[in-house]
This record gives C-alpha cells, sequence and structure tokens, in this order.
C-alpha cells in the first residue's frame, strides 16, 4: 500500500469510530511513525510504498486513538506558544484558548517581575512565561507529585531548569513569598458535569478537571488566598468556564479586587478574568 492509501484506510476508519477531525489524526499519528517533524511532509511521499514494518505500529495507534486515548497521549507531545512539551497523562492537555492567558500576563506583567502559575500542570503556563519574559523570575506550583515532575521535565526540556522554582501547594498554602503576577488554570468543571465530557478529556486527571459542586471552588479559594501574596498592585490572572465570568467578578469585587476586567477568547467567549489588588 502507498502513504496515500495507508492514510485513505486509516482516516475512514477513524471516522467510522466517531473521531473527530479523522483525516487530521490520521495525518499526525503516519507522521509520527514515520518520523516526519510536520504532517505536511507526507504529501511529498504520496506513492511511497510501505510495508508491514510501518504499518504494524500505525494500525495499533489508531486503534488506541478509536478508543478514546487522546492524539497528545500517544504521540507523547503537544505544541503550546509555539513551543513543544512532552504530555501525558500526568498533566492536562493544554487547550489553544490558553495561550491567550499567557499573551494576557505577557501584556500585563511588569519588567523584572516575580510570577506565579498556580496548579501547573504540564508547566506550559509557567514555561512559556519564562520563555517570553527572560527578566522575568516565574516560580510553580501543583498538589500533585506527577504533574509537578512532567512540569520539571518540560521545563529542562526548554532549559530553563535553573531559572525555574517549583514547588508543592495546596493552592498558595506553601508559597512564602509575594508576587507581582498570579496566574492559574485550575479546575473549573462542575463534578455533575464531568461524566458526560468526551473520552479524550475524560483522560486528564480528576483533580484538573473537578472544580466542586459549581465549578469554582478551587478558584473561589485562590482569590482569598492571593490577596496575602500579590505585591500591591498585584495582578491576578485566571482562566475560568464559559458561563463564569458574571460569578468570578463578584467575587473579586467582595473581595476588595480593582481592575477587574473579563476577557474573550477567540471564540467570543468570556475566558479569562483579571484584577489587580493592593
Amino acid at each position: 500500500m502507498t502513504t496515500l492509501e495507508v492514510l485513505n484506510a486509516a482516516t475512514a476508519y477513524l471516522d467510522k469510530q466517531g473521531v473527530e477531525s479523522p483525516r487530521l489524526n490520521a495525518e499526525y499519528l503516519l507522521a509520527h511513525v514515520l518520523g516526519k517533524k510536520k504532517r505536511i511532509d507526507l504529501y511529498l511521499e504520496f506513492e511511497r510504498p510501505l510495508g508491514e514494518k510501518e504499518r504494524a505500529p500505525l494500525r495499533d495507534l489508531v486503534k488506541r486513538r478509536s478508543e478514546g486515548i487522546p492524539l497528545q497521549h500517544l504521540l507523547g507531545t503537544t505544541e503550546f506558544c509555539g513551543h513543544l512539551f512532552t504530555c501525558d497523562a500526568r498533566g492536562l492537555i493544554p487547550r489553544p484558548e490558553t495561550e491567550q492567558l499567557v499573551e494576557l500576563v505577557v501584556k500585563n506583567s511588569p519588567d523584572a517581575a516575580n510570577i506565579l502559575d498556580v496548579g501547573t500542570g504540564s508547566g506550559v503556563i509557567a514555561i512559556s512565561l519564562a520563555l517570553a519574559l527572560p527578566t522575568s523570575r516565574v516560580s510553580a506550583c501543583d498538589l500533585s507529585p506527577d504533574a509537578l515532575a512532567l512540569a520539571q521535565e518540560n521545563a529542562a526540556r526548554h532549559q530553563l531548569g535553573e531559572r525555574m522554582a517549583f514547588f508543592s501547594s495546596n493552592l498558595l498554602e506553601a508559597a512564602a513569598e509575594t508576587f507581582a503576577v498570579i496566574v492559574a488554570n485550575l479546575p473549573y468543571i462542575p463534578s455533575s458535569d464531568i461524566p458526560n465530557l468526551s473520552r479524550e478529556v475524560q483522560s486528564d486527571p480528576l483533580g484538573a478537571l473537578d472544580g466542586g459542586p459549581d465549578g469554582l471552588a478551587l478558584v473561589k479559594r485562590l482569590i482569598t488566598e492571593a490577596k496575602s501574596r500579590l505585591a500591591p498592585g498585584g495582578l491576578l490572572a485566571l482562566e475560568i468556564g464559559h458561563d463564569q465570568s458574571e460569578r468570578v467578578m463578584a467575587l473579586l469585587t467582595a473581595n476588595n479586587y480593582r481592575d477587574i476586567a473579563a476577557h474573550r477568547d477567540y471564540q467570543g467567549i468570556q475566558r479569562f478574568v483579571s484584577a489587580r489588588h493592593g
């Protein structure tokens, strides 16, 4: 079978199994098997014959993808803010819209800022900020030892191990200093909604998804705890659920934050909230 025939067969199978964007998934998986850095490279080799040596691992990957294992876990990496990160079941798979949270912090951070990423997961927010703001000091914390290990691996991957600090903490309980910026993409999905999530999303750690009965259990705590950990005029930047901006802004107002603002993602959803304190 040629590359094109194998690609078409894999696409048809994934489509039949209800996988979203089956052609795109098939291209990524075949490029991975063939050692191609870019899936577009496949288009230069459509007539190349593929033997059992190439087709057998592809069949295994396609089968696992059809069973709901996320594409990023099968590839072992994902791209975020133009950088490649290790991605596996230890941390939340980064979502494209979260790149805008990084952009928001970069735009509003002072020079040489002391920044903390709370609930860092795979570390993509903290590491992307460290890469974008080379004069800043970026720290990251998480309660999960597995997530912290993954974040530190990703920092080492980008040669940032010396510049960044990682520590175990339940939100800000172990934070011993003040920060110019605290950023967080905490779990914000209501507990009752989790069984209805897609198979792919349910592959993420439960602790990275479950935001309690109303989805805001951890966000409420962070808003309260951040008041004593933000430097005067410090920035709190949060990613939240699609219908939570009004409630989060009300919580910030009740806790005496100022300059409270909601920010829309590229789909027009009020996905981020920022505020200052002190």
